[in-house]
């Protein structure tokens, strides 16, 4: 079967299951009509007619929508051939006849009186069979707390972003919790078993266990209703559903029950010792792995019903017990198997990070093997990192098997202005012209959501487009111009500077996280080089205050505000760093307690304090949103620690330390400014007594800071404090002459 094919195979398979009946239509059509009520109001909405009509997409196959109508007295005509793709062509309107704008921080929607007519019928069909969203970790990074309300913004979200294709993930630990039952596992090994809320993605990818655990009884049935509400509004919408499915990974207490099993305890992983980490993986030719792929499937179906595509990891960042391509298939068959033993119309979606993760191990064969276990067409391909590593080149399009070229963007959810649009813009349209594509569509991938806004605004829009955007300069303009609702010239030239600055990444810089030394561990070794300008970001900084007399009023817009000003102290914070480690280097006390000082009294404070003006940047908003998720003092203690773990050491001994990182009010005043205090106090001590720096006694010392912090009970204010216009602006006046005069002492 060749690649056209195979492609072929895969789009017929999902068609089908996608359905087609005139109920379903109606169903689609009366879900976004729902969805408009909920995003303009009742009043608002009435001028829209919204249907769904299969037939529309007839001659391509491909989500298509239709856009006319509207002006005085007349009603905007929203035709979609899905529920998802109608969504599209509404937020197609609201953003390019109406200028307005949806987003994780808030939404800008001044409509236009009357609305805007259409000039002709529009007619849009997407190139993308699909548009994929999330990644197995933003489960655990952005989803972890959130209850219906906050699932149901984000499936609107979704949805008007034409995305298709998506994760469903909630509740499978009480799936499997019944699974093990069946199989003669007491409650208490069950127990042992699971990770905490805030580390289920690595227990269900196989790299941890335990850690942050148990699982209390309400989690399970809460996440049940959850999982049968999104998947409700899923496909109400169209959208497909990717469930879970068996990996072959299980708990070691599976070998009281079945002591002859053949299981393979795999290596640690993450700097975890093996009371976390080293999973049993079940061997592919035991007799028991069917049977448990098929019991876990089978339950999961009749709890949730199914749409044909499941995910499964079996080698997330683990290294195989065998590099022999005969093993690697078989193990890679053996999960397929397990799929189509239940449901025969099964489609495999794979991320494809293991290729780009572990290079040296994953060669031509190794990777063949994989590829070529299951029938082309039945393995869908994340290539999960391709704006920056794509894998599809290196693999010619996965041996014909058809893939999905992704953004990641983001890893751990960090905040940190960041991104690579120009390769964002350009890759899409350059995988689907590559010799032999099997590209079937386009995905968003971030680790963790709720930052760097014009990134996903960017590859949404990329989702319906054959082309890139020719024009990124202009395309930036009018994205602040409907952010904000109104075009303003410093505001645009502000996004040009940051076009060109922070989010024009290139080579090896693109990492996707964080590593400003302000969210970083002190040591005498930080890097503090990075790709841009700084004085491009500064410049922006100014430019947005300008505005802000203008635009105080407009909530994105002081989201903005924050952002670009929580990034310009993160810039004065390295810059500062280097002033001290300078001077420490030099043996010059003045200067090093004048840098310390200003860093740890002065300027992180002031930051603490413009966080806390915006309820999107407080530790207490997610540490609440945690205890709200329990339903009891002990839960929400629980819940809470798995929280403060996951934002700092992440585990018991700083294991992934700082991966996580987040800029918000109360974890910059007692988390990472108590650590640079005892820092720049163990520099000055030094430089005083005259011996060598002790990098190891400090980070034992800041060990006890961190544990301080997670294990403390403050409580943190989830309301915000301030204006956040005001606070900028003190920040700005005190700091930016000093970066215009080229020097940090300057008055």
């Amino acid at each position: 079967m060749g690649a056209a094919a195979a492609a072929a195979v895969l789009g017929l398979l999902l068609l089908g299951a996608a359905g087609g009946a005139a109920a379903d239509e109606a169903r689609e059509a009366a879900a976004v009509r729902a969805l408009l009520v909920r995003l303009l109001g009742p009043g608002p909405a009435a001028a829209f007619s919204v249907s769904v009509k299969r037939a529309l997409a007839a001659e391509s196959g491909l989500d298509t929508y239709r856009l006319s109508g509207g002006g005085a007295g007349t009603r905007v005509l929203v035709l979609g051939s899905t529920g998802v793709a109608a969504a599209a062509g509404l937020h197609r309107y609201l953003r390019d006849f109406c200028g307005c704008h949806v987003a994780w921080s808030g939404s800008q929607l001044r409509l236009p009186e009357p609305l805007p007519a259409v000039p002709q019928v529009l007619t849009e069909a997407t190139p993308n069979r699909y548009r994929y969203y999330q990644n197995v970790c933003t489960h655990s990074y952005s989803f972890v707390w959130w209850d219906w309300a906050r699932w149901e913004r984000e499936l609107d979200w979704m949805a008007l972003n034409g995305i298709n294709l998506a994760l469903a993930w909630s509740g499978q630990e009480a799936i499997w919790q019944r699974v093990y039952l069946a199989l003669g596992l007491t409650q208490s090994e069950i127990d042992e078993y699971f990770t905490g809320p805030a580390f289920l993605a690595w227990g269900r990818m196989g790299n941890l266990h335990t850690w942050g655990g148990p699982l209390p009884h309400s989690w399970h049935l809460k996440q049940l209703y959850l999982q049968h509400r999104i998947l409700d509004r899923m496909r109400s919408f169209g959208m497909i559903p990717v469930l879970p499915a068996f990996s072959g990974h299980v708990p070691k207490a599976l070998t009281r029950v079945f002591p002859q099993i053949n299981i393979t305890q795999l290596g640690s992983w993450g700097h975890f010792n093996c009371s976390y980490s080293c999973s049993f993986l079940l061997a592919p030719e035991d007799p028991l792995f069917p049977i448990i792929g098929s019991l876990f499937l089978r339950e999961l179906i009749q709890e949730f019903g199914t749409n044909h595509i499941y995910g499964a990891d079996t080698f997330n960042e683990m290294q195989p017990p065998s590099s022999e391509p005969s093993y690697l298939a078989s193990a890679t068959a053996s999960v397929y198997q397990a799929m189509i033993t239940v449901d025969s119309d099964a489609v495999w979606l794979l991320q494809g990070w293991l290729f780009q993760h572990q290079p040296q191990f994953w060669g031509p064969a190794q990777v063949k093997a994989v590829l070529e276990a299951v029938p082309r067409g039945r393995l869908l391909v994340l290539d999960l990192f391709a704006e920056s590593q794509p894998v599809y080149i290196q693999t010619a399009s996965f041996q014909g098997q058809p893939f999905i070229w992704c953004m990641l963007h983001n890893f751990g959810g960090n905040h940190g202005l960041f991104g690579a649009l120009e390769a964002v813009n350009r890759g899409p349209a350059a995988a689907r012209l590559f010799p032999n594509s099997t590209m079937l569509g386009t995905g968003m991938a971030p680790e963790g959501i709720g930052q760097n806004e014009v990134v996903y605004a960017l590859m949404a829009e990329l989702g319906w487009r054959k082309d890139p955007v020719a024009d990124l300069e202009a395309w930036v303009s009018s994205f602040a111009a409907r952010r904000y609702g109104v075009a303003h010239r410093d505001t645009e030239a502000a996004w040009r500077l940051l076009l060109r600055s922070v989010y024009n990444c290139s080579g090896e810089a693109c990492s996707g996280h964080n590593r400003s030394p302000l969210v970083r561990r002190p040591s005498l070794q930080m890097v503090t080089t990075v790709w841009y300008n700084r004085s491009d970001v500064f410049e922006a900084w100014r430019l947005l205050l300008t505005a802000a007399p203008t635009l105080a009023s407009s909530p994105t817009f002081r989201y903005d505000l924050l952002d670009v000003t929580r990034q310009a102290a993160q810039e004065l914070v390295s810059l500062y760093y280097v002033e001290a480690r300078s001077a420490y280097l030099r043996k010059e006390l003045v200067p090093l307690l004048r840098a310390a000082g200003v860093l740890v009294y002065e300027l992180l404070p002031a930051l603490d304090k413009v966080l806390a003006s915006d309820s999107r940047f407080l530790l207490g908003r997610w540490l609440e949103q945690a205890r709200a998720a329990a339903v009891s003092e002990a839960e929400a203690h629980l819940y809470e620690q798995n929280s403060r773990y996951q934002l700092t050491l992440w585990g018991p001994e700083g294991n992934i330390l700082d991966y996580a990182n987040k800029q918000l009010a109360g974890l910059v005043a007692d988390y990472y400014t108590p650590r640079w205090r005892l820092f720049m106090e163990m520099l000055v001590e030094s430089l005083v007594q005259g011996i060598p720096f002790q990098q190891h006694q400090f980070d034992k010392n800041a060990f006890q800071l961190e544990q301080t912090f997670i294990f403390g009970t403050q409580r943190y204010p989830s309301q915000p404090d301030g204006d956040t216009v005001d606070l900028a602006k003190k920040l700005f006046i005190k700091y930016y002459p000093r970066l215009v005069a080229g020097s940090l002492w300057a008055d």
